[in-house]
């Protein structure tokens, strides 16, 4: 029963994504956050008083992508430290070339494990980038609303986690991120996703992927801490965030994210 409830959501939650969708061709999939939600977040978050002292963090993560060079060491820190299967990826590098004949090129081999090779692309590439990709961390996240078993759910710090001596590996938040941040491993059958490095947070520590980047193009902090570097980068920078049109709330913002990103 649980389970064909939670089916029901997942068909209803792709119909509203399908909709969506539809209704914002043509529209920029990434916009910059108004000052005024920001502001509201922000006070929501001073007023979470219910968790112990040890717990009263919350946490977000902001990629600055004119400073990603794609070398790829967040990826190969990110892969040491978590133990993830060959070929899956807690967190990857794109690389974005744009032509004059107006195509939009993507990839990502390997993740961006060992950088870069050259691309042969059809035109004059008039301009190129890189976009890091992790889990968003959303408040209001598809993955925890479809887990028929409450595997999927989320800290009083803001990180969204999997339990996976509860999750079944339905797939049903697989198929719900909007942003692929998901996969099953296959070698345990469950969930699996980045955690923002929590066991590290937890220490007072930064994600593995943070402290390895060359650039800093990769930052992470406390909100509830006034002058820490994220608080500071939201309160006085332009940021944007992957598919607003979806209101999923992510705490994973970024800088100079160009148009063409998806």
């Amino acid at each position: 029963m649980k389970r064909r409830k939670a089916a029901k959501r997942l068909e209803s939650r792709r119909e509203f994504i399908k909709i969506a969708a539809n209704g914002m061709a043509g529209m920029l999939i990434v916009t910059l956050m108004p000052k005024s939600s920001w502001a509201q977040r922000i006070h929501q978050i001073e007023e979470m008083k219910h968790v112990p002292d040890w717990m009263d963090h919350y946490y977000a993560y902001v990629v600055d992508t004119t400073k990603c060079i794609g070398c790829g060491a967040c990826v190969r820190a990110c892969k040491r430290e978590n133990n993830t299967p060959d070929g899956y990826f807690r967190t990857w590098v794109e690389r974005y070339q744009i032509t004059d004949t107006g195509h939009v090129y993507i990839d990502s081999p390997n993740g961006g494990h060992e950088s870069f090779p050259p691309k042969d692309v059809e035109g004059k590439a008039l301009k190129g980038f890189f976009v890091p990709k992790l889990c968003n961390h959303c408040r209001n996240t598809p993955c925890t609303q479809v887990c028929p078993v409450n595997a999927s759910y989320e800290t009083p710090q803001g990180v969204v986690l999997v339990d996976k001596q509860t999750c079944i590996g339905c797939g049903y938040c697989v198929q719900a991120c909007p942003y692929d941040t998901r996969y099953i491993d296959p070698r345990t059958h469950t969930a699996d996703k980045c955690t923002w490095c929590y066991h590290r947070v937890t220490k007072g520590l930064a994600p593995a992927c943070v402290t390895v980047c060359p650039t800093k193009a990769r930052i992470f902090g406390d909100l509830k801490v006034k002058n820490s570097q994220v608080r500071e980068i939201l309160d006085s920078q332009r940021v944007m965030v992957l598919k607003p049109e979806l209101n999923t709330e992510p705490y994973c913002f970024y800088i100079g994210l160009d148009r063409a990103v998806r």
